[in-house]
C-alpha cells in the first residue's frame, strides 16, 4: 500500500525570514533531544561512580582513587571471557561493581562451569536456577518473576531481564541472569552497603565472606571492596581487598610488622585443620608461620601457645599480640582458637573450614585472654606483664567459637570452592 502525503499550499508568498524560521525551530528541537539523550546515557555511569565508590573507599582507611568500575586484576583471567564481558557491561549499566557480580557468579556456579543441578536447566533443591542461582520457586521463592524462560514483553513482579535483547528473559542465559542479579542487589542497597545486599542474596555470613573474597581477588590496582558492618550476629569485619590490606597498623617493633605483613598476605586463603601453609592454614598454624617469618619461634598449637607465652591484660594489648578463645574443641584453660591482633579490636584469623582467612572483630567473641609472643625478643623492651601461665584479663563475654588444633573442626556452612553452592535455603531470593 502506498501512502500519499497531502500538501496544502498557500497562495500568499512567504518572505525569506518566514521560510527560515521553521528550519531554525526544527534544528533547535533536534539539538535539544540530542542533549537529553546523552544525559540519559550518562545516568548509569554517574550512579556507579558516585554512589558506590564514595561509600566504600575507606575499607583500609585509604582512598582508592578509582573512578568508575574497578579494573580487572590478574585473577580475573580465570573467569570465562563471556561471563567477564557481561559482568563488566552489566556492572557499568546498573552501577554495581562488576567484581561483586563476579564474586556471586563464582560462588554460585563457578561462572557457569559447574554441573550442579539448576545451573543449566531445572532448579536446585531449594528452587534456585541459572548461573547466578536466582529463585524461581520453592524455598527460594520466585524472585526471577514469571517462568524461568518467558517472553521479554511479559510484565512480571521480579528481576527477570532480557539483557542481550533476544526477546526472552532466560534465567539460564548468563547476560539475563547477571542483569537480574544486579537488579536484586540494587533493591537491597548494594551501592551503600554491599555486605547487607549480598547477605540478602543468600542468608549466610560465610557466603558474604566468600563473595567479597573473590570480588577482592578479581579487582586490579588499588580498588577495594568494603563491607560496612555485616548483618546481626556476625562478628567478622568482612573486609577483603585486592591487596589484602588491613586497617592501619602501628606495629610496636619491626618483627611484629613482619609477622602482621605475612598474615595479611594469607587473607583469602582457605582454612585447613593442621595446615601450616603455604596454601592453607589453621588458626595456630598461621600464628606460628607469621612469627617464624619474623624470626621468632612459637609453639605449634593454640593450647601450647597459651601455655608458654607472656600474657598481657586486655588494657595493654598491642598489634602483634595473640588473642585466645575456648573454641569448638577447647576450654577456657586449654583454648582451641587463636587470632593475631592488628588493632582497633580487629584480628586476622583462620576461623574454620569453609571460611577464608579473614579480618574480624574479637569483641564479644568470648576472648579468654591475650599473649605477647614477641615479648623479650631481640629489639623489644623488657616485658612488664605477667609470666606464662598466669591469669589474664578477659577480653569479652559469652561463649567462644571457632576451631583450633586440638581436634576436628566444627561443622560450618562456608563455601570454599567456586561453584560448590550452599546447603541451606536462601529465604528471599
Amino acid at each position: 500500500m502506498t501512502n500519499k502525503l497531502l500538501i496544502r499550499t498557500e497562495s500568499k508568498p512567504s518572505t525569506t525570514r518566514e521560510q527560515r524560521a521553521p528550519r531554525i525551530l526544527v534544528v533547535g528541537i533536534i539539538g535539544l533531544f540530542a542533549v537529553v539523550g546523552l544525559g540519559l546515557l550518562a545516568v548509569p555511569i554517574l550512579v556507579g561512580t558516585n554512589a558506590f565508590f564514595a561509600a566504600t573507599a575507606g575499607c583500609s582507611g585509604q582512598q582508592s582513587g578509582t573512578a568508575g568500575q574497578p579494573p580487572a586484576g590478574a585473577k580475573a583471567k580465570s573467569i570465562p571471557s563471556n561471563f567477564l564481558s557481561w559482568y563488566k557491561k552489566v556492572g557499568q549499566q546498573y552501577g554495581v561493581p562488576w567484581t561483586i557480580l563476579a564474586g556471586i557468579g563464582t560462588v554460585e556456579s563457578n561462572n557457569g562451569q559447574t554441573g550442579l543441578p539448576g545451573v543449566h536447566s531445572g532448579q536446585n533443591g531449594f528452587g534456585a536456577a541459572g548461573p547466578m542461582q536466582i529463585g524461581i520457586e520453592g524455598a527460594s521463592g520466585n524472585s526471577w518473576g514469571g517462568a524461568p524462560i518467558h517472553q521479554a514483553s511479559q510484565v512480571v513482579a521480579g528481576v527477570a531481564t532480557d539483557e542481550n535483547g533476544d526477546g526472552t528473559a532466560n534465567v539460564y542465559d548468563p547476560p539475563d541472569a547477571i542483569a537480574g542479579a544486579a537488579r536484586y542487589l540494587l533493591e537491597f542497597g548494594v551501592q551503600s552497603n554491599p555486605s547487607a545486599a549480598i547477605f540478602a542474596y543468600n542468608h549466610l555470613q560465610s557466603y558474604v565472606q566468600s563473595v567479597l573474597m573473590y570480588a577482592g581477588q578479581y579487582a586490579g590496582g588499588n580498588f577495594s571492596v568494603a563491607s560496612a558492618q555485616l548483618p546481626a550476629a556476625n562478628s567478622a569485619a568482612g573486609c577483603v581487598q585486592a591487596a589484602g590490606g588491613v586497617p592501619a597498623v602501628q606495629a610496636p617493633t619491626q618483627a611484629v610488622a613482619t609477622a602482621i605483613s605475612f598474615a595479611e598476605q594469607q587473607l583469602g586463603k582457605p582454612y585447613l585443620w593442621g595446615g601450616t601453609g603455604p596454601d592453607a592454614f589453621d588458626c595456630s598454624g598461621l600464628m606460628m608461620m607469621a612469627y617464624r617469618t619474623a624470626g621468632i619461634n612459637i609453639a605449634r598449637t593454640s593450647q601450647a601457645q597459651w601455655a608458654t607465652e607472656t600474657r598481657v591484660p586486655a588494657s595493654q594489648v598491642q598489634p602483634g599480640d595473640l588473642v585466645f578463645f575456648a573454641g569448638a574443641d577447647g576450654t577456657v584453660t586449654d583454648p582451641g582458637h587463636v587470632g593475631l591482633v592488628v588493632g582497633n579490636g580487629k584480628m586476622i584469623e583462620a576461623y574454620a573450614t569453609g571460611f577464608p582467612i579473614r579480618i574480624s572483630s574479637y569483641a564479644n567473641r568470648g576472648a579468654i585472654g591475650f599473649t605477647e609472643p614477641w615479648a623479650g625478643a631481640k629489639g623489644t623492651p623488657p616485658p612488664s606483664s605477667a609470666s606464662p601461665g598466669s591469669p589474664a584479663s578477659p577480653g569479652g563475654t559469652g561463649t567462644g567459637t571457632g576451631t583450633g588444633t586440638g581436634g576436628p573442626p566444627a561443622p560450618t556452612g562456608g563455601i570454599p570452592i567456586p561453584g560448590s553452592a550452599v546447603s541451606s535455603p536462601p529465604t528471599t531470593r
